[in-house]
């Protein structure tokens, strides 16, 4: 097995001068040297062979002792250097201070196909930056970040990936509920592969302190290798940097409410610079219509990471990542602009994928848009299903008809009388008055409609199954959803059984409805 290494950051950037484990507050570095734990009896569940490819690994490589080594922690690569970064954040909006990588540990670059690939192994043990936890991770943990880093990629969403899953063989004391009921569970490793695992709180745990050589340093080696597209110097370097990191962070969060992904905890340690979807923890998707819900225990109360609210913390995360950058800029006026073109391109963006669901190419209504969400959250409609089976709408149809084809997506359907199935009536004759004005034929609309609405999606009881087949030692279903999660678009006849609703036993079961952040 041989790889094309090719590190920069830990390179490029300052160590931590101390070289032992010890949780510790870091200072004038950006990362600290650090060896993973060695697994007692590691077992290979499951490769996505497509991210082997990306960092030029073959099939045979992968079903090797060697890679089995690698991804588990149990050997370092030769002429490598694993590391922790250490970063800060703000955490349900409060200034957590330094955080880092507590369980997350960086293997090293590869370069293949003229693509930068960062290998970062996800419960391999303790770094400088635990604090009070272990720095492992649980098997359920595992296969829903696994299975959920391909599925988004697959559905289009910026995303990290999931190269492989492993278990450890050893046991990891959780409390899942975080109600004084910790348990011993199976421990398993997650092998993560992205350009880069930079984070907004890398910025902010330098500009906090100070620190700003390093924090030019870091901005500088991130517009390097990640924005060489940004030639300009000085003051302006920066300016066009923020920029970008805005514009691709809006992209990402158009493609998450597209999808109906709720991530569940965006603090602005969990903020991609790259504009990525990264770190798959109390996630969710939208499954009966409830824009205010969100997937995360801790966020019960305030739902400050309710689905609705994304783009507004998207927002918000960029101010402090903007705070963070002043000092190589200096530019209020500047930044200003740049923080409002987020709205700018958000309100461009957001109204054309909204129509696309729609198979609209007629100007956004938004009280037309307004009243759908509305009857959607009123009648406890299923998402996915419902703009997936919108597509079989025909131009011809009555409303009744045409109510009667997404009549599926509805979890009571039985409770639409009254009032409700009369507006849902009146919603469905305007929407068949714009079908009637668009050119397009039934059959080209729906093919464009089934590109932008997927039919399968990782909901949380399908990742609870595979859980607890897994822990039974039966991985088949995690082969099946990552096979049927490729191709999220596709009508995939055979596999129609997971074209379904949350079934009752999911609705207030653990895993399937909240999670913690240790889920």
């Amino acid at each position: 097995m041989k790889l094309h290494l090719n590190d920069t950051f830990n390179k490029q950037l300052p160590a931590d001068t101390d070289t032992s484990n010890t949780r510790r507050q870091v200072f004038g570095a950006c990362f600290s040297y650090v060896t993973p734990r060695v697994p007692s009896n590691p077992k290979l569940l499951h490769v996505a062979n497509e991210v082997s490819d990306l960092i030029g690994l073959s099939k045979e490589d992968v079903t090797s002792t060697e890679f089995l080594a690698l991804v588990s922690g149990s050997k370092v690569y030769p002429e490598t250097q694993p590391y922790a970064m250490a970063y800060a954040g703000h955490q349900f909006g409060n200034w957590a201070g330094q955080l880092g990588d507590g369980r997350a540990i960086n293997l090293f670059e590869v370069l293949h196909n003229n693509q930068r690939w960062a290998l970062q192994l996800k419960g391999a043990g303790e770094t400088p930056y635990s604090r009070n936890a272990d720095g492992l991770a649980v098997l359920r943990s595992s296969i829903r970040e696994h299975l959920c880093s391909e599925a988004m990629f697959h559905l289009g969403v910026p995303t990290t990936r999931s190269l492989s899953l492993v278990t450890t063989g050893d046991k990891v004391l959780r409390d899942i509920l975080y109600n004084g009921n910790p348990a011993y569970e199976e421990g398993a490793v997650v092998c993560r592969v992205a350009p880069s695992f930079i984070r907004f709180g890398n910025f902010e745990l330098l500009a906090a302190r100070k620190d700003i050589t390093n924090l030019q340093a870091l901005a500088d080696y991130t517009i390097q290798y990640f924005y060489p597209e940004i030639t300009s110097t000085g003051k302006e370097k920066y300016l066009a940097f923020y920029q970008e990191v805005v514009n691709r962070t809006v992209d990402m969060i158009v493609e998450w409410q597209r999808v109906g992904f709720v991530h569940g905890v965006m603090n602005t340690d969990n903020m991609s610079i790259l504009g990525l979807t990264i770190d798959y923890g109390p996630y969710g998707w939208l499954e009966d219509y409830n824009p205010d819900w969100t997937p995360n225990t801790t966020d019960a109360e305030g739902k400050r990471y309710r689905f609705r609210n994304q783009p507004d913390i998207a927002l918000w995360n960029l101010i402090q990542l903007g705070n963070a950058l002043y000092p190589l800029i200096e530019n209020v006026p500047a930044m200003e602009a740049i923080l409002n073109s987020y709205s700018h391109r958000f309100d461009a963006k957001f109204p054309v994928m909204m129509q696309e669901k729609l198979g609209l190419t007629t100007e956004y209504e938004s009280d037309f848009q307004d009243e759908l969400t509305t009857l959607l959250t009123a009648s406890e409609t299923d998402m996915t299903i419902f703009y997936r089976n919108l597509a079989n709408v025909l131009k011809s149809d009555t409303p009744e008809i045409a109510l009667s084809k997404i009549e599926y997506a509805f979890y009571q359907p039985d409770a639409l009388v009254a009032t409700l199935k009369t507006s849902w009536i009146n919603w469905m004759e305007r929407y068949l008055q714009k079908l009637n004005d668009e050119s397009l034929s039934d059959a080209d609309r729906k093919a464009k409609m089934n590109v932008v609405n997927p039919k399968y999606v990782l909901r949380n009881y399908m990742a609870q199954l595979a859980i607890e087949a897994a822990e039974k030692e039966d991985n088949s279903l995690i082969n099946e959803l990552h096979e049927l999660l490729k191709h999220p678009y596709d009508e995939q006849p055979e596999n129609e059984k997971w074209f379904a609703k949350r079934p009752d036993w999911a609705r207030n079961k653990v895993g399937c409805s909240m999670l913690s952040c240790s889920s």
